[in-house]
């Protein structure tokens, strides 16, 4: 225990004041004493912490009940325990109710169990000031928890818009693709057909089915894929190829991107007799 401990001893007889000070000369605890509950509410304003209260019952002006009411209120973490010359129950059971007392110690008291009381009532109090603690750091790591949570779903709801937002505009690049009068096939420099507008598919699917993901090798015809093997070689290169008695004028484009992309690009145009 870091903290000093603090006793405050409030009864309105000094020779009580007196034992009970007595009793802890060899402990560490601060003890102080009042002689009335008004004097006793201005110590704990002015002192703290104060761990533990004892208190006498009956005390005039202001009895032990009020007082330790009062301590409740305002200190409610203090351990308060009252003492009493008085063989009331109604008025003990009154004091343990209103006054929230921790427990109730007989006059005259035994030394040694009042010293045991004393460690237990402190043992409670830290105990109560751990859990305080933990119920603190649990609260903010909730808080942060929470705070991640709300971060999470930002990310995931901008990740979705992004994603929303590409799905949108590959599905329009492809629109435009579709649209032109040319065929566009693209191929990845491992020979996969990775993109292919309607009009590619028209073209070559009767043959080898739909295309797209397929190797180059097994889906085109054999004049297309020597074309590709030049571009792969020598660069751009425009040429004309037969199919089905058509000839169709072909313009392959080797892509490489600064990114790293890298593949590619066949524009086929069928020419219509004249």
């Amino acid at each position: 225990m870091d903290e000093q401990i603090r006793l405050l001893c409030v009864d309105d007889e000094e020779n009580v004041l007196k034992a009970l000070k007595r009793i802890f000369l060899d402990s560490d605890y601060e003890i102080i004493t009042a002689s009335s509950g008004s004097e006793g509410l201005e110590i704990l304003k002015e002192t703290e912490p104060i761990q533990v209260v004892i208190s006498d019952y009956r005390m005039p002006a202001m009895n032990g009940v009020d007082f330790l009411r009062e301590v409740y209120r305002n200190w409610p973490d203090t351990v308060r325990i009252v003492l009493s010359g008085y063989a009331d129950t109604a008025s003990i059971v009154e004091a343990i109710n209103e006054g929230h007392i921790y427990k109730f110690i007989p006059k005259p008291w035994n030394d040694d169990e009042l010293k045991v009381s004393i460690s237990n009532a402190l043992d409670r109090y830290f105990i109560k000031q751990k859990n305080n603690i933990l119920t603190k750091e649990l609260a903010e790591k909730n808080r942060e928890l929470l705070e991640i949570n709300n971060n999470l779903e930002k990310v995931v709801e901008k990740r979705t818009s992004d994603l929303i937002l590409q799905n949108r505009i590959l599905t329009c690049s492809q629109n435009i693709l579709d649209a032109l009068p040319v065929a566009v096939i693209g191929i990845d420099p491992d020979g996969q057909i990775v993109q292919c507008n309607k009009l590619g598919l028209d073209m070559f699917m009767m043959e080898s089915g739909n295309i797209l993901g397929m190797d180059r090798r097994d889906s085109l015809p054999v004049e297309l894929n020597a074309l590709i093997e030049d571009i792969m070689k020598k660069g751009d290169i425009t040429a004309s190829i037969q199919k089905n008695g058509s000839s169709v004028s072909v313009k392959g484009v080797h892509m490489e991107h600064e990114h790293g992309q890298e593949g590619i690009i066949l524009v086929l145009d069928r020419k219509v007799p004249a």
